[in-house]
């Protein structure tokens, strides 16, 4: 996002500049550390076999360095001065200037930076540059520079649901249920593998109801615990009729921690999908479905954070923290925000479960972050949005009205510490219970 800020890391000692040479040595030396430190991480993931997940990852860091150079190339565009582009934060690692515009990598690559001169009312620039700041220039364009961060990751999350749509296909449900795999628990024999459901087998009933849905198998399981349930499967072009009795989950989360979370409902230790097949859309229509699928999900996303920041989500949101849950359709567990270390889970999930989940992964990111920076808050985006349009409304004739920025500034501090809390939080929760795959 645009930068707020006067200083970054400015040094107010008296000790004299380094001289150019010394400059340059430096800097050198920072580039080989920073590209040792990128090697060996590569190196230890083709160690661990996780070179993909690693390709995901990288693939979302560019996400949001597209975000900024948005900002970047329209704040250009529009005659704005940029004056710095940096790739993560902190320590200064590598930088060089091209035409009086500092470009560098910072120590943490968890985002990045674009500096456009007089972002505010209270930065002071010199005269000479003042009418190639931000806060001169015209509304249409400090709109459209606030919003560029958002609409790059709309054009990403538009480009990878096209693709997704119209060349690696999706899943249209059959409406049946398919059991991809059997638990063979040590010291617990579950009731799927004590009754001989095998796995790979697609459930044709289920106490009498035929084709049944996977939400519909899986409520007459949780409700049977200790009762009988007849099924009718089919494996292959053989047709079998098994009767398993559902145990308290709390049996088998003696030795699979995946069932902690569903206390007493019933369980037989199988894994369920529903049966699919795979259709792939033209290009025409596959842009049509994307363009709908894009705006559909971004409604939700905007309900799902009016949601989390409801007085029942902050509460749902403060029991996961105090009695974290681990499975991903809890009703605590979809209140959850993701770390960096989440993220990485979640892209280790997708990996293994496909490249149509490795897409998904990456629109629903992309969706998210172009949404949550929009909401009308500093230091997001969508603050910048709405500093502009009450300016415009302030202004008159020859007499342009600047906000005072320092009034908002509690605001925007409460806003970072917010962020702040969700992030240590999520941390926590991520590193402690991991949400089980939701990928399947």
């Amino acid at each position: 996002m645009p930068s707020i800020d006067t200083v970054d890391g400015a040094d107010t000692s008296e000790n004299p500049e380094p001289s150019l040479a010394e400059a340059r040595s430096f800097s050198g030396r920072r580039l080989i550390e920073f590209l040792i430190v990128i090697a060996a991480i590569i190196a230890f993931a083709a160690h661990v076999h996780a070179l993909s997940t690693l390709v995901v990852v990288a693939a979302i860091a560019a996400m949001i360095i597209l975000h900024e150079f948005g900002h970047y190339i329209t704040a250009r565009l529009s005659g704005m001065k940029v004056t710095e582009f940096f790739i993560g934060f902190g320590p200064r690692i590598w930088s060089f200037k091209v035409g009086g515009i500092e470009y560098g990598i910072k120590a943490l690559i968890v985002g990045g930076y674009v500096r456009i001169a007089g972002m505010t009312n209270v930065e002071e620039v010199p005269p000479q540059d003042e009418a190639r700041t931000y806060r001169q220039s015209t509304f249409p364009r400090r709109i459209l520079v606030s919003v560029a961060g958002s609409l790059m990751h709309f054009i990403m999350a538009f480009a990878i649901l096209w693709v997704l749509l119209s060349g690696v296909g999706f899943a249209v449900s059959n409406g049946g249920t398919y059991i991809a795999s059997v638990a063979k628990a040590p010291h617990v024999v579950s009731p799927a593998y004590q009754a001989h459901i095998p796995a790979g087998s697609t459930v044709l009933a289920v106490n009498g109801i035929h084709h049944p849905s996977t939400s519909t198998f899986g409520k007459i399981i949780e409700t049977s615990a200790n009762k009988p349930v007849h099924l009718t499967l089919r494996v292959g072009s053989k047709v079998l009729y098994r009767t398993v009795v559902p145990v308290s989950a709390s049996v088998l989360a003696r030795t699979d921690p995946v069932y902690k979370s569903l206390h007493g409902s019933g369980v037989i230790g199988v894994t369920i999908e529903s049966t699919t097949k795979t259709v792939t859309d033209s290009l025409v229509a596959g842009a049509g479905h994307a363009v709908t699928g894009l705006v559909s999900y971004a409604w939700s996303s905007v309900a799902g954070i009016l949601s989390h920041f409801s007085p029942h989500g902050i509460a749902t949101y403060a029991q996961e923290v105090v009695h974290p849950s681990s499975s991903p359709t809890s009703a605590r567990s979809q209140s959850r925000f993701e770390s960096p270390v989440g993220i990485v889970y979640l892209a280790n999930d997708a990996v293994r479960a496909g490249i149509a989940a490795v897409l998904e992964l990456l629109f629903l990111i992309n969706v998210f972050v172009g949404v949550f920076n929009l909401f009308p808050f500093l230091p997001l985006d969508g603050g910048h949005v709405v500093i502009a349009i009450y300016e415009r409304i302030r202004s008159r004739k020859n007499r342009r009205y600047h906000a005072d920025v320092m009034k908002l500034m509690p605001v925007t501090y409460a806003v970072l510490a917010i962020i702040l809390l969700i992030g240590v939080t999520s941390l926590y929760l991520d590193i402690t219970h991991p949400i089980f795959n939701p990928f399947g």
